[in-house]
């Protein structure tokens, strides 16, 4: 698989949704009768495309029209949320700030301390309102958050960080014991993010109900640039779908892994499923909600960062609602809405009833898949050409 990069270095080819696409078989099936369920610690949720933890993405009522149309939204613990009452009027300003200014203000905006006593209390507002809660933090919050949002009633606990390994090296501070975090919670957690297969396959040993599958691909993530780190999306999925399936094949105990980023369209979506994913999770195309609280705006969750910010905002702009990138009637030429009705009319056409099915389906190396035949769309800056 490796091709010679230099002396005694080489380098294995890897491969990105562009790069690919996906082959029918000899059969087709009604898109009305596919099922598309995503299951995680005995929870199902019809809608297999989770919402990043993202300031610009989820807020409470995000997160509760979420759970009403059958999906899960994670809220971000680390961020505005927990650390200013009205987080409102914080997000108007990200919005109004100019694109020079814009990095430098979330940044001084994420210097307020998070107040435990939100934790709750946005948990409780999500609860309340007949929600799903779903939380993420960072690791060196996770011990300390995870009790105080699972006393508050959440649903499900997310530890995400850049990197996620088992064997965490410090000199400066204790690293979190994902085997002993995740057995001393009642809810399920879910743990990323990784790339490789071994990696993978050590993280599912540590009882996380899930995984998060993805480094530096989001929209307004600036890692791959700024550090050089990454694997591109079909690469990364299929490595890890490989160590799920050797996992439940060893132990009986099959763990989802979630593709988290790099999917603007139905079409990747539909091409992460057939990696090997049992759910995606998606910043950018929620984004452009009305309902999303970034106003048009994304950014990323380490944009904060004092010293080394790996993120940028991004404008999105607001383009319908959140019913309608979910389930149309799509109003847009370039795929981002009607997310659903892309997957399972994809399956369908491929036919398979099942997210398991959608697996074994061919996929082909289509280095030409976005261009060919295209050159009005890519001329016009319309469809495929945005």
């Amino acid at each position: 698989m490796a091709e010679w990069i230099g002396i005694n270095r080489r380098a294995r080819r890897c491969y990105g949704f562009d790069e690919i696409a996906l082959v029918p078989g000899m059969q087709t099936c009604n898109p009305n009768e596919v099922e598309t369920v995503f299951e995680i610690a005995g929870k199902k949720f019809k809608v297999p495309i989770l919402a990043a933890a993202m300031d610009g993405v989820v807020d409470v009522k995000f997160a509760v029209e979420m759970s009403k149309l059958g999906g899960l939204a994670v809220l971000n613990l680390d961020g505005i949320q927990t650390r200013y009452d009205d987080p409102d009027e914080v997000l108007e300003k990200i919005a109004s700030a100019s694109a020079q200014k814009a990095t430098e203000l979330v940044q001084s905006i994420y210097t307020k301390p998070i107040k435990e006593s939100l934790i709750t209390k946005r948990i409780h507002e999500i609860k309340s309102k007949k929600g799903i809660a779903c939380v993420s933090c960072i690791p060196a919050n996770a011990k300390r958050f995870a009790q105080i949002a699972q006393d508050a009633g959440c649903d499900i606990f997310v530890v995400q960080s850049t990197v996620a390994t088992t064997r965490h090296v410090s000199s400066e501070y204790k690293a979190l014991d994902l085997h002993k975090f995740c057995r001393s919670l009642k809810i399920p957690v879910i743990i990323g993010n990784s790339v490789t297969y071994e990696v993978t396959l050590e993280l599912l040993a540590t009882g996380a109900s899930g995984l998060l599958i993805g480094i530096g691909p989001g929209a307004a993530c600036t890692t791959r640039g700024v550090l050089g780190i990454g694997v591109p999306q079909v690469t990364a999925t299929i490595d890890a779908a490989a160590a799920r399936d050797y996992h439940y094949k060893r132990t009986g105990n099959y763990i989802p892994i979630i593709t988290d980023g790099g999917m603007r369209i139905g079409g990747e979506i539909c091409k992460a499923f057939a990696c090997g994913a049992d759910a995606v999770m998606v910043g950018s195309a929620f984004a452009k909600a009305q309902e999303a609280p970034g106003k048009g705006y994304h950014w990323g969750m380490a944009t904060s960062h004092v010293n080394l910010p790996r993120g940028t905002r991004v404008k999105v702009n607001v383009t319908g609602m959140l019913k309608e990138i979910l389930f149309g009637p799509a109003k847009v030429d370039d795929g981002s809405q009607n997310l659903m009705g892309a997957l399972t009319t994809c399956m369908g056409s491929l036919g398979v009833t099942s997210i398991r099915a959608i697996h074994d389906v061919e996929i082909i190396i289509a280095p030409s898949i976005q261009t060919e035949g295209k050159i009005f769309q890519v001329v016009q800056g319309v469809g495929m050409g945005k």
